[in-house]
């Protein structure tokens, strides 16, 4: 992505020559400051070198009147370029507009010994095509989601008309005719077989429920894991409580909904009267599985989410061990720092002050957002002590004496993840939740509470994940920060850390969560707030300074 149809034209014309640029590569020298980040020249030609500028400005090589400071800023990246002896290349959006810049360009980068290889067919690159596997997964998602919500094709083209305009794309239309082109051989085929597909079923038996054409004679229904049903589901369970003197008994708990996915709707539950009409609501507001600091940083959590139905949770295990963030050691890896805690847990079993509570061992569980943070675990074996591991996901309904998140950062893979579905099946799901990660935070909290005894929390310096810095900032957990110096949470953003950089007037502290956030402090002025998260902190003996 760049940012401005200048820009974009070059960049093409760039390719369709074969000729490798990076877009805002940080400058050759640091000249950051606390008040102004990394300079970014336009493009760079990494095989020369040289930086290369385009200007926002007209014939008369002026910027438009609203860009306040423009030509300042021009002449302090001439000035800089020419102080440092690196190569300055300069185009402006008025040469550009009659191609007579092109040809410019061609002349300036011929000069300086760029090779250029004009294609008008060169294959474009890109992301990866999705393969035949893939795409059948897809279609079948769609489709479950379209049955599910009784859609149709208007239905679709309507929401499409809405969406965003990024989904209103090629790739959108071309996805859609391959879509209804299946369903429509999907629909043929299970007619001919006389059969009927899972969405099907639910959505037609709702159907003759509601034209009357069955009449279920059950007095009282039972629906277990009411936070996983589909719009389907409900349906179909509103028409047979419909009638008078009906009973409907649903059990579920809406903190652990993560299946959205696969269909379920979470407002069927928290919005549980709309659906079903006005009931009573029994709260079950105690558990026997975690202590209660387990409970208290959970609970505190996910509630920050209102659209959460409100409840206190109490544990009939008073007390308990906090809930600790482990940092990375200096030099050390994620399966260091577990065999670490690892070998600890032992010398403690074999001391006798950990007893098992069901079974034979201590079990400690390892859990990964995706199955690959399998590879975070340590080689490690000990008597009297099970290490497992599994995903988040796969952990829901199980339970452990001591559970591990291993990768608590931030980042595509970290969590909350960062990867999101497919865009394409916004069109067939139902309305997205308001508040950030969501579902995100219904993952941690069902991974919090797989515990009986105490979680651990394992963090890198400068990568920390948004909820481990929430965490930090209301005094939820405790930290060891292992040789490091405790962290400071942003006091702008409240999502990332204070970390140290390097800039020409020397050093400063900026937010973890650039370029979110830009904020930055020099570092005197934080040192009376190194440990001002709130958290608790470990014994920090022998601290360094942190490697950032």
């Amino acid at each position: 992505m760049v940012k401005s149809q200048g820009e974009r034209l070059i960049a093409d014309w760039l390719f369709l020559n074969d000729v490798k640029y990076e877009y805002e590569r940080p400058y050759a020298v640091d000249v950051a400051s606390a008040d102004h980040s990394q300079y970014r020249p336009d493009f760079y030609y990494p095989e020369v070198p040289a930086w290369h500028e385009h200007w926002a400005v007209g014939y008369d090589g002026k910027p438009p009147a609203e860009f306040v400071g423009y030509e300042e800023s021009m002449q302090w990246k001439r000035e800089l370029h020419a102080a440092q002896g690196t190569v300055l290349v300069e185009t402006t959006w008025a040469e550009i507009i009659n191609l007579r810049g092109f040809e410019a360009l061609a002349d300036d980068l011929a000069a300086l010994g760029v090779k250029l290889d004009w294609n008008p067919d060169r294959p474009i690159p890109g992301a990866r095509p999705m393969m035949h596997e893939e795409l059948a997964r897809l279609m079948r998602t769609f489709m479950a989601h379209v049955k599910s919500n009784s859609l149709d094709r208007s239905a679709i083209e309507a929401k499409l008309e809405t969406a965003p305009r990024y989904l209103r794309s090629y790739r959108t239309t071309l996805f859609l005719d391959i879509y209804w082109a299946i369903h429509g051989e999907w629909e043929s085929r299970l007619a001919q077989d006389g059969s009927v597909d899972f969405e099907d079923m639910l959505v037609t038996a709702a159907e003759h429920i509601e034209a009357g054409r069955a009449t279920p004679d059950f007095d009282l229904i039972l629906v277990d894991e009411f936070q996983d049903a589909s719009q389907a589901r409900a349906r179909l369970v509103a028409g047979l409580v419909n009638p008078a003197g009906k009973y409907l008994l649903a059990v579920g708990d809406d903190w652990q909904s993560i299946n959205r996915f696969a269909g379920a709707d979470i407002s069927v539950m928290t919005d549980f009267e709309r659906w079903f009409g006005r009931g009573h609501i029994l709260r079950l507001q105690t558990t026997f599985r975690c202590t209660q600091q387990i409970c208290d940083v959970s609970s505190a959590f996910i509630s920050k989410n209102p659209t959460q139905i409100a409840k206190q949770v109490s544990s009939v295990h008073v007390g308990g061990e906090p809930v600790l963030l482990m940092y990375v050691p200096p030099g050390s890896t994620v399966g260091d720092t577990i065999r670490i805690w690892l070998d600890e847990l032992a010398e403690r079993n074999a001391r006798g002050e950990v007893v098992a509570k069901r079974g034979s061992a201590v079990t400690v569980n390892v859990l990964g957002r995706y199955r690959f943070d399998r590879d975070l675990m340590p080689s490690w074996k000990g008597a009297g002590i099970e290490v497992t591991f599994r995903t988040v996901h796969g952990s829901k309904g199980l339970e452990a004496d001591y559970v591990i998140l291993p990768n608590m950062t931030r980042g595509t893979y970290g969590f909350p993840s960062q990867i999101a579905d497919d865009p394409i099946l916004s069109l067939a799901m139902g309305e997205p939740e308001a508040f950030a990660h969501s579902e995100e935070r219904r993952h941690f909290y069902v991974a919090l509470t797989r515990a009986r005894r105490q979680v651990i929390l394992i963090g890198s310096p400068g990568k920390e994940s948004p909820f481990l810095v929430e965490l930090m900032t209301d005094n939820l957990i405790t930290v060891d920060p292992n040789g490091y110096v405790p962290p400071v949470v942003c006091p702008r953003c409240k999502e990332g850390t204070m970390a140290k950089r390097a800039g020409p007037y020397g050093e400063f502290l900026g937010c973890t969560a650039f370029p979110k956030c830009r904020h930055t402090q020099q570092i005197a002025d934080s040192a009376s707030s190194a440990t001002g998260s709130g958290a608790q902190w470990r014994d920090v003996k022998g601290i360094e300074e942190p490697p950032f």
